[in-house]
């Protein structure tokens, strides 16, 4: 595993991006980032950290023979892979909302953004990049936003705390090679937020509406039961869980 540390930088799966198109990366290098000033989320979002806080980094992961309609099985063991790191080190009530938020509790305390280069049919590789909060206490104005030092009372060591998560994400990503999708996604399904409780979403175009999240489907849209019984699924750019 190569490691390249940055004092500052505007995004880490920018800086590996970037860094591809001008030479050979290997595989699982990671680039972690003391203060990252224009990290991004999901669907254009930011993600705002106190610098030295937290943990910002990407991990470039290469695939062979991944066939794009699988892209889904990225996100749901990335998603595994940081949810066990967090388990061993106790953080509790740990959720995944869908796509790849971790909660605990009903607070996000980690993101995760992929971004997937393919090759014909085929997905070539991933930057996955991760943003946790770690030692942080304020968040403003923020609403449902912990750490891990709000929720275990002590600060943890940084370094520590990715060593742990890259070890569980390098675990996660053979399961791409020894599982099943289907026995990865039906794992997935039962750490969702909310997963078989009534909840409210808003749809893309403002309306709110009342529904049971079931699980997701092959491509890893939302399967939502309805009001009316009736199923629904839906991408990220459709409906919004509003808890």
């Amino acid at each position: 595993m190569e490691m390249i540390k940055l004092d500052a930088t505007d995004s880490t799966n920018t800086y590996l991006k970037n860094l591809m198109l001008r030479q050979a990366v290997k595989d699982f290098t990671v680039v972690q980032a003391y203060s990252q000033y224009a990290g991004r989320g999901q669907m254009g979002t930011s993600w705002t950290s106190e610098p030295g806080k937290n943990l910002t980094f990407s991990v470039l992961k290469k695939f062979i023979n991944l066939p794009a309609r699988r892209q889904f099985s990225i996100t749901m063991v990335t998603s595994l892979g940081v949810y066990s790191a967090l388990k061993q080190l106790q953080i509790p009530g740990l959720r995944v909302k869908w796509p790849n938020d971790i909660l605990s509790g009903g607070s996000k305390i980690c993101g995760i953004l992929i971004e997937n280069m393919t090759s014909g049919l085929n997905i070539q590789s991933s930057i996955v990049g991760i943003g946790l909060n770690v030692n942080q206490l304020d968040f403003g104005e923020l609403e449902k936003v912990s750490s891990l030092q709000l929720l275990l009372g002590y600060p943890l060591n940084p370094e520590e705390v990715l060593h742990t998560i890259l070890s569980h994400l390098k675990e996660s990503f053979r399961q791409l090679e020894t599982r099943s999708y289907e026995e990865i996604k039906s794992e997935y399904e039962q750490l969702l937020f909310r997963k078989d409780k009534p909840s409210t979403f808003r749809n893309k175009a403002g309306e709110l509406f009342m529904g049971f999240i079931r699980g997701v489907s092959a491509d890893g849209k939302l399967r939502v039961e309805m009001e009316d019984k009736q199923p629904g699924e839906f991408d990220m750019k459709e409906v919004q869980l509003l808890y």
